[in-house]
């Protein structure tokens, strides 16, 4: 059997290649992909060529072992069916739809204890967000909003927006977000945002500044979640008097430079480093992956995130795909690839 995948070949370029796959071994699934999902965030470092080289692609999946180097195959949100067995396995997982942390192919191969079976009634088109939301999860969980804050979600991509969901269903004094897209802001207005502003316009985020003063100056919490190096130092502008900074954003090999000199120095603001792959040790005693993603699968079938999907394509023209999210991102939120 042959399967179709997806190359990043070198910086702006995409090839979907025809490549012979060989039967399941003992414990692995041979899965048919319906559904993947680009991630717009580390995908599009990989796409323009942005990415550290030292690092390893991540060291958590193992279907993405290895480092940074063209060609490169990415990518970690597929859900598919099970159509092929090791002959060890018991047949009832075959036709089972299983979500796997795997790079953009019609088909893959995986032990079966890599494989997350989708909740019944979950519709393929929410279960491909469950990166997406595990990520917001963790963002929420490492951020730890108290009832009465004043809260800043910089960047309302689909991780961003999912956030903001997240983060509307706490008794919050208000909730700010912040988007170049008018699309996006939208979005996160219908989702619960207080109030939505341009960030690539001064005087909205002097608004923004403005509407965060009182007796309480300054935001209690603050995310960067927008992938721009920029905005880091717009959301420590943003941050009040021993507040605190989730930096949720990875900006590859993108510098960042800050402004530590002024407010940041006296007002004891914390700088919280936030990612997926690990959980907060503080946390560590009561939560696991296990139980990460079950809360992640109950907030998708709440939130259903599908309605965020922009554009299809099918991955014989996945290089559309990549050039719509690098030229003309204002039109996207979500992008998926269909086999």
């Amino acid at each position: 059997m042959d399967r179709l995948s997806l190359y990043f070949t070198a910086p702006r370029q995409i090839s979907v290649r025809q490549e012979a796959l060989p039967s399941p071994g003992r414990g692995q699934a041979l899965v048919r992909t319906l559904l993947s999902a680009i991630s717009p965030g580390t995908e599009l470092l990989i796409y323009r060529g942005e990415f550290p080289p030292e690092l390893p692609l991540d060291e958590n999946i193992p279907a993405l072992a290895g480092g940074f180097a063209y060609p490169i195959k990415y990518g970690y949100a597929a859900v598919g069916e099970v159509i092929g067995l090791g002959a060890d396995l018991d047949s009832t997982w075959l036709g089972k739809q299983v979500f796997a942390f795997q790079p953009h192919a019609s088909h893959f191969m995986a032990p079966v204890e890599e494989l997350l079976l989708l909740p019944e009634g979950l519709a393929v088109e929410e279960a491909v967000f469950l990166p997406n939301m595990e990520t917001a999860l963790n963002f929420v969980l490492d951020g730890q909003p108290l009832i009465g804050e004043k809260v800043v979600v910089f960047g309302q991509g689909i991780v961003g927006l999912l956030t903001t969901t997240l983060l509307a269903q706490f008794p919050l004094a208000d909730l700010i977000t912040l988007d170049r897209y008018p699309l996006r802001r939208q979005a996160s207005l219908d989702l619960g945002a207080q109030a939505s502003l341009d960030s690539s316009d001064p005087q909205e985020l002097k608004l923004g500044r403005a509407r965060l003063g009182g007796s309480f100056s300054g935001a209690d919490l603050v995310y960067e979640l927008s992938g721009n190096p920029v905005a880091l130092d717009q959301a420590i502008d943003y941050c009040g008097f021993n507040g605190r900074v989730v930096i949720g954003s990875w900006y590859g090999s993108k510098r960042a430079s800050l402004d530590l000199g002024a407010r940041f120095h006296r007002s004891r603001m914390r700088l919280i480093s936030s990612q997926v792959s690990s959980l907060a040790p503080e946390l560590s005693g009561r939560w696991g992956k296990a139980r990460r993603f079950q809360v992640a699968w109950d907030m998708l079938q709440k939130v259903k995130p599908s309605r965020f999907i922009t554009h299809r394509f099918p991955i014989t023209q996945a290089e559309k795909a990549y050039q719509l999210i690098d030229q003309d991102p204002s039109q996207t939120i979500q992008l998926v690839l269909e086999y």
